[in-house]
């Protein structure tokens, strides 16, 4: 017996999965949103709507910002649910795709090319960018599993939009709340969470393209003094700040949560503050700002420390600042006990991963393993400065005691950096502040800068004082 596709196309929104065939799941977009031109994409044969992210879009840019010319004007980006296999069809409208690169390489996806279209199969759940020329103008294309276990719309602790655009006064999520945003719907507004046993789930776009620079309500989802928090699923567009802040918060879990931001500066991804056991999993990324920043600012909780963090799986996009910061405005006793693994770096212009900590706190106890990270040039050319991984103790102007802090027992094992190589680039810098204030007891284990693997001779290498027990280890001199 022959198994056809099932090909379902949900104007209410809706979830379907057979057993004994594949399925795919399209969502159409409200009449009223405007979509992109750029693109057009079909799966299975049936269209599938393709939507507009804004890139750096003051009114008055700011000296320190990037204007679009800097990270490639406004992307695209699409959905789909599906299991099985199913077939892609992709369309760029403004020139032929014979330089076309799609990212992670790690997904293994060569399509055929014709012309001004690709084609191509998957067949697992994917986060791909679709890049006609570098970081300009790509799609951003969320293949995603179909959906299991949506709520009751009618349930009295669920809150439900369906498809269409919305926009309702700010959230406010309390213990046992469920709030869901279906497929095809666009909610415009702000988020606070604050209880025990909360979730934020669906398939659908939380929208802040309607306020400027630090003029939203709040933050898009923000969480104080939450505790057992999952999100789920959603698509985070155009924040005007802080995108996801958790503060004073305990047990948060962050899967499959895509954020197609740098519509604003300061619109960090994701910010663990004082906050413990937070769980950051396949998750694409895509921010001005930095993508993870972990911070140790006092709000008087019961454990002020920033500890038990895992961010792994996940694709990262850092169009102006960094990919991981820890330490920055920091008063926190300790940062510990976190793990940063399975990453693909997909485009980024600072350092990746900067440790600096200050005011005497301690980040130690780090494991980051498993990462590519891809060096470009800016869209406008020019040469990209950047230290892969920088480790020192800082004073700065977030700091209340002018003091600098303390790295200890931190581990970067298999992590490579492939693409251009330019100029004037150091992978690695470590630096204590002074005697009292050490980078101590780091571990390099294979890594790679442009297809070398670098020791501490490296000219890429720079190691000044106040730092001891340094170690690297590469894969040829064995463990």
């Amino acid at each position: 017996m022959v198994f056809l596709p099932l090909v379902i196309t949900c104007i209410q929104g809706c979830s379907n999965q057979s057993d004994n065939s594949s399925a795919l799941i399209t969502y159409s977009a409200p009449e009223e949103e405007i979509l992109s031109g750029d693109y057009s994409i079909h799966v299975n044969g049936k269209p599938v709507d393709v939507y507009l992210a804004k890139i750096a879009d003051l009114e008055e840019p700011l000296p320190w910002t990037l204007q679009p010319e800097d990270v490639g004007g406004p992307y695209s980006f699409s959905y789909f649910d599906f299991s099985g296999e199913v077939t892609v069809s992709v369309t760029y409208h403004k020139k032929p795709l014979d330089q076309l690169v799609i990212r992670p390489l790690s997904a293994g996806i060569q399509p055929e090319v014709h012309g001004n279209t690709i084609t191509f199969r998957i067949d697992k759940p994917s986060k791909l960018s679709i890049e006609p020329t570098g970081r300009i103008e790509p799609l951003i294309l969320f293949a995603n599993a179909t959906e299991t276990n949506a709520p009751d719309k009618d349930d009295e602790n669920v809150i439900y939009y369906g498809p269409g655009i919305h926009k309702p006064e700010r959230i406010s999520l309390t213990s046992d709340q469920t709030l869901y945003i279906a497929g095809g719907a666009i909610v415009k507004t702000g988020i606070l969470v604050k209880g025990e046993n909360i979730k934020i789930k669906g398939r659908g776009i939380l929208c802040g393209n309607d306020w400027s620079w630090r003029n939203g309500p709040g933050s898009m989802i923000r969480m104080e003094e939450a505790r057992n928090v999952s999100v789920e699923g959603v698509i985070l567009r155009g924040s005007w700040g802080w995108t996801i802040p958790i503060y004073n918060s305990d047990s948060v879990s962050i899967t499959d949560v895509k954020l197609v931001c740098s519509k604003n500066p300061n619109d960090d991804g994701i910010n663990p503050c004082n906050s413990q056991r937070i769980y950051i999993r396949d998750c694409f990324i895509r921010t001005d700002d930095d993508c993870i920043a972990m911070k140790g600012i006092r709000f008087g909780s019961k454990n002020d420390n920033v500890e038990d963090i895992v961010v792994e799986n996940c694709l990262l996009w850092a169009d102006r600042a960094r990919v991981f910061l820890l330490g920055h405005e920091s008063r926190a006793p300790y940062m510990r006990n976190i793990v940063l693994r399975d990453l693909d770096i997909l485009h980024f212009n600072m350092t990746p991963f900067l440790i600096e900590p200050g005011e005497e706190m301690s980040i130690e106890n780090v494991t980051v393993e498993n990462v590519t990270a891809y060096a470009d040039y800016p869209a406008q050319g020019g040469a990209q400065d950047f230290d892969l991984i920088r480790l020192k103790p800082v004073i700065n102007q977030y700091m209340k005691t002018k003091v600098p802090g303390h790295i200890r027992n931190m581990e970067f094992k298999n992590i490579s950096i492939t693409g251009e190589p330019g100029e004037d680039r150091n992978l690695i810098w470590l630096g204590g502040a002074d005697p009292d204030h050490l980078v101590s007891d780091i571990t390099f284990e294979n890594i790679t800068w442009f297809g070398e693997v670098i020791d501490e001779n490296s000219p890429a290498v720079n190691i000044e004082s106040h730092t001891a027990d340094i170690r690297f280890i590469s894969s040829e001199k064995g463990n």
